[in-house]
């Protein structure tokens, strides 16, 4: 029996992001013909994919707890980011407006509303986009396999556009607390839109009632800040000269200078690729874990080290001024080997991002450990993962809420596009989902085959992907009680087309990583798609 029982055509459905996954998500839910109101922060659709000059500011060093995500602001409404030098509050039955009337203030205020995302110059995918193609529509014809940043992104709004998905949402406009009302029927949803008015910036604060959600705001918003000896110490007093990847933006600020990149993921190795023949020397370091990319692919010019056992200040030099451009940092770095690294101008650290979900705060706990979430809670103290959701997508004791794009190591546009149908296909009766009892059961035993962790949602062993999709596609074929069967309506798997373009990427990066399988540098740890 399912827990979602067949409603009316016209349910309503929140989606928060519209990145690709919540472009989709959207462009199926209204095929469907669900209401659907999209909430995104910044100003346009695109996700990760969309370039903005200026860069988020200072994540805590080291990492916050989960909970906060990348809000710079409490989650009650009072904005604490900025202290304008006049401000109106205006209040109404149902919403609270704040006006501030400060022009100066607006491009800091949007920043610190909607932080950019970690998208730079010379971004390009690394997945062919013959593969990186939704059912909703393809490239256009002529596309290469690999473009640039803006070709991306146009994809992705050219669906929003095409599907009707701009015109359901709403720009600019921040979620700050999600939770079912006191009669639990309902979802109440709590947002701030940022609104552009001629005297300034105003704020206006509303309250949604909707009857499902789906949490598509990807997992690029919360960076990870490791706890290393002397690194806060080091941010502190050179703060300019330390930034984690999300904030690169190009490598011309680093020319002729000493970089140290932490980090063996995609986004290191991106990053030690722009830097190649414009600065002087570039250390990577790498801590030996099971996903780092071989030395193989880095640059000549860049040089891997062990992971950094400390950061060390020239006790004689403490108390000078700020070191001016093209002087190194008054300090050097202790490796865990024994070596020490000197003359550093620039640390960028490329050490992923934590899941977060801060408009959910009561399905957060910044004390319980990793192992022990219970039957409730989604993210733990570590946030390394999300809890409790039934194929990485339907939160199993209530799955009026959902949550698309989880999945790790895989070909996101594709894979995210199927768990979009998936929803769309649940949240209007067509599907069943198992009772609770059997989701958490299959739960549990994902759990004891895979552990806790980060690798719970990965799926880069050879073959996981495609049986992942396989058998979504089963399971919303076989209750799909609308289609009657009927293979014109039902959701269609990977096309002949597409696996042989896949298993062609797999081959080309067979034996990058031995003993691991078949993995394609396209799944590891990766911003680009």
């Amino acid at each position: 029996m399912s827990e979602l029982r067949s409603q009316p055509s016209r349910q309503t459905v929140a989606v928060i992001g519209a990145g690709i996954s919540g472009v989709c998500t959207a462009a199926h839910l209204l095929k469907e013909g669900l209401s659907v109101t999209v909430f995104e922060r910044s100003s346009i659709a695109g996700g990760i994919w969309h370039y903005d000059d200026r860069v988020p500011g200072d994540p805590s060093y080291p990492s916050n707890t989960p909970s906060l995500g990348d809000y710079e602001v409490s989650q009650r409404g009072q904005f604490s980011y900025v202290t304008p030098p006049s401000e109106q509050r205006i209040e109404t039955p149902q919403n609270q407006t704040f006006r501030v009337e400060a022009n100066n203030y607006l491009s800091d205020l949007e920043a610190h509303f909607s932080p950019p995302g970690p998208c730079y110059q010379g971004l390009r995918n690394n997945v062919p986009t013959y593969l990186m193609e939704s059912s909703l529509g393809q490239w256009p014809e002529g596309t290469e396999p690999v473009v640039g940043q803006r070709d991306v992104e146009n994809y992705v709004q050219g669906l929003a556009e095409v599907h009707d998905v701009n015109n359901q949402t709403l720009f600019h406009t921040r979620v700050d607390e999600v939770k079912k009302t006191q009669d639990g029927s309902k979802w109440e949803l709590r947002s701030v839109t940022l609104e552009k008015k001629e005297l300034g910036v105003r704020f206006t604060e509303r309250l949604h009632l909707f009857d499902r959600v789906v949490v598509a705001s990807g997992h690029y918003n919360m960076p990870r800040i490791p706890d290393i000896t002397g690194l806060k110490e080091w941010k502190t007093r050179f703060h300019a000269r330390i930034i984690h990847s999300k904030q690169y933006r190009n490598p011309q600020r680093y020319r002729d200078q000493n970089v140290v990149v932490l980090g063996a993921g995609v986004s290191a190795l991106d990053i030690c690729r722009e830097l190649d023949g414009v600065v002087n020397k570039v250390y990577q370091s790498a801590r030996g874990g099971q996903f780092d990319l071989p030395v193989s692919l880095l640059p000549s010019s860049t040089r891997r080290v062990p992971e950094i056992a400390s950061f060390i200040l020239d006790n004689d030099e403490r108390h000078q001024h700020f070191p001016e451009d093209g002087q190194h940092i008054p300090g050097k770095i202790a490796l865990k080997d024994g070596q020490v690294l000197d003359k550093i101008h620039h640390v960028v650290m490329a050490t992923g991002y934590i899941t977060s979900y801060p408009f959910l705060p009561h399905l957060h706990s910044d004390t319980a450990p990793i192992t022990e979430p219970g039957e409730y809670l989604v993210v733990t103290s570590d946030g390394n993962m999300a809890h409790n959701l039934h194929k990485d997508i339907f939160y199993i004791p209530d799955p009026t809420l959902a949550f698309v794009g989880v999945p790790y190591h895989v070909v996101t546009f594709s894979l995210f596009d199927f768990q979009a149908q998936a929803v769309a296909r649940v949240f209007t009766g067509r599907a069943k989902l198992p009772s609770r009892k059997l989701m958490r059961h299959e739960y549990e035993r994902r759990v004891l085959e895979k552990g806790l962790g980060r690798g719970f949602h990965s799926l880069h062993q050879e073959g996981k992907e495609l049986a992942y999709v396989r058998e979504l596609v089963e399971w919303v074929n076989e209750g799909d009680v609308h289609g009657e069967g009927r293979n014109d309506c039902n959701m269609k798997g990977h096309t002949a087309e597409w696996l042989a373009g896949y298993y062609e990427m797999k081959a080309k990066t067979r034996g990058l990583f031995p003993g691991r399988g078949i993995i394609s540098v396209a799944e590891d740890t990766t911003l680009r798609n």
